[in-house]
């Protein structure tokens, strides 16, 4: 079984991500699919006059502000989107069961009391922040879904010890999950060809890399591809098998992604194309 991270930014092809869902899902693949929603979040909050704000933090990681009407325009966002995915999986054969991870407490999170965010070259502590880090899945929940035919779609929102509902990284999020059910590969997809060495130029992808690669190459990452690699390290250490970083831009991307298309991560660094260990369980 593989776990799917379908990335929030604009540029992916949901059509062409869902049809290829569809085919692997018909070939007998197990999956679960972690979804975000940037692009739909930001574009909400414009039309309701809430500017999105990102963080910078000291370790140069971004990540949107989220104060509480923030986090009810993410709710909103991705509940659409959600449904919109279920409902074109439904529409081709799949059995989809759209939720997020307050539902039934499948993602809880420790709340983040502050964040440190670099502003104007100084450091400033924000203390409204409704996000969160992942300490937990109900892998239970996810195995009864499984078993039952059901293909989990899953928004990245998580309930914290206190009851709140907070905002988590998406990635992160699927790395967890991933990790809990023991998955043999985790795929991020994203609207970027991999790792790029140069950044933004795509011949610069990073077709390997070695989980011990894995700390040196967040020091030059750009950007999001900084939280993809956290992700990637979380996955590996809780006993997934291989993360792919692959451009859910191409006509198929999830196979593609599994073929070896994009930046293959690894315990042992070399790694057989991830579609193998897909098909030897369909």
């Amino acid at each position: 079984m593989f776990v799917l991270k379908i990335g929030g930014a604009a540029g992916l092809d949901h059509e062409a991500l869902c049809q290829d869902i569809a085919a692997l899902w018909r070939s007998g693949a197990q999956l679960v699919i972690v979804h975000g929603g940037s692009a739909d979040t930001d574009a909400l909050a414009q039309q309701l006059n809430h500017a999105p704000r990102t963080i910078v933090t000291p370790s140069g990681h971004h990540s949107r502000y989220t104060d509480r009407q923030t986090l009810e325009i993410f709710a909103m966002a991705t509940a659409r989107l959600n449904r919109l995915l279920v409902e074109r999986l439904q529409q081709l054969d799949v059995p989809a069961f759209g939720m997020s991870g307050v539902d039934g407490r499948l993602l809880q999170a420790r709340r983040k009391a502050t964040l440190r965010s670099v502003e104007d070259g100084r450091v400033r502590i924000i203390r409204d922040d409704w996000t969160g880090s992942v300490t937990g899945v109900n892998k239970a929940l996810l195995r009864t879904l499984l078993t039952a035919g059901y293909l989990p779609i899953i928004a990245p929102l998580a309930i914290s010890d206190g009851g709140e509902m907070v905002n988590v990284d998406g990635d992160r999020a699927a790395a967890a999950i991933a990790g809990a059910l023991q998955a043999e590969t985790l795929v991020l997809l994203s609207n970027v060809a991999g790792l790029m060495r140069n950044f933004p130029d795509p011949t610069t992808v990073v077709a390997q890399l070695s989980q011990a690669e894995l700390a040196a190459a967040g020091e030059w990452a750009q950007g999001r591809m900084k939280k993809k690699l956290m992700g990637a390290q979380e996955a590996l250490s809780a006993g997934v098998g291989t993360v792919v970083i692959g451009d859910g831009r191409r006509a198929t991307p999830l196979q593609d992604a599994l073929a070896g298309h994009g930046t293959t991560i690894s315990a042992a660094g070399v790694q057989q194309p991830a579609l193998a260990a897909v098909e030897a369980h369909a």
